[in-house]
């Protein structure tokens, strides 16, 4: 097995996308079985969320320290938007986890 780039395993930490199947492609059948497969790796997306929601932390962090001890507000900005870009992201994934949760397969 030929051994992932630090890239993409950085992409794979953060990101969820390449655990998941097209469930529009293919006859009935495969796309009953690529709903099925979503499903079961729906399980590691609270995994995904407790990482964004570190990155969160600590960038809020960041921003309030840049912000409060070093008196730099228009700096802080650096750090405070990728927190809030971290909620959405979130947001996103608990979605994703509901609609696996509680839908019903597509037909």
């Amino acid at each position: 097995m030929q051994e992932l780039s630090f890239r993409t395993r950085l992409y794979r930490y953060f990101f969820f996308e390449w655990l998941f199947m097209d469930v529009n492609k293919g006859n009935i059948f495969e796309r009953a079985a690529a709903w099925k497969h979503n499903q079961v790796q729906a399980q590691w997306l609270p995994t995904y969320m407790r990482r964004w929601l570190w990155c969160a932390a600590v960038f809020y962090g960041l921003g309030g320290v840049v912000e409060l001890l070093l008196g730099e507000p228009a700096v802080s900005a650096i750090f405070y938007v990728p927190s809030a870009l971290s909620v959405s992201v979130n947001a996103v994934i608990a979605a994703a986890w509901l609609g696996f949760k509680m839908l019903a397969e597509p037909h």
